[in-house]
């Protein structure tokens, strides 16, 4: 069995919610005060001036709407064999992003999580 450190958290460290627009989606919540980065014409990330997070484009929104909560790591490969030594589901393998690396899983209720590192 793979054991993080004893001094290692896995913590939530970012939120992302998937948008049909974008541009409709800033300009809301422009509103509450919030600032973006643009990341291309699909992705961008937030700052509610308490956490960040990002607004991705995507065809597949929840109707009742919906966040991917990320967690934070600093061994992402061996964050990667935990999850699937507990059991999970991965649902999207490691890829690059602007910042880092993440992958995507499936908890044992179903729920979908990303892991991240830079």
């Amino acid at each position: 069995m793979i054991q993080t450190s004893v001094n290692e958290k896995i913590s939530i460290n970012y939120i992302e919610f998937n948008v049909k627009d974008i541009k409709q989606t800033k300009a809301f919540y422009q509103h509450l005060g919030w600032t973006f980065t643009d990341f291309g014409s699909s992705y961008c990330e937030f700052d509610s001036g308490v956490i960040k997070g990002g607004f991705a484009q995507s065809d597949t929104v929840q109707s009742g709407g919906g966040a991917l909560v990320i967690l934070y790591s600093d061994h992402l490969e061996h964050s990667l064999q935990c999850v699937k030594e507990a059991g999970g589901t991965i649902v999207r393998d490691i890829f690059s992003f602007p910042g880092g690396r993440r992958f995507h899983f499936k908890d044992l209720d179903d729920y979908e999580l990303a892991i991240w590192s830079n």
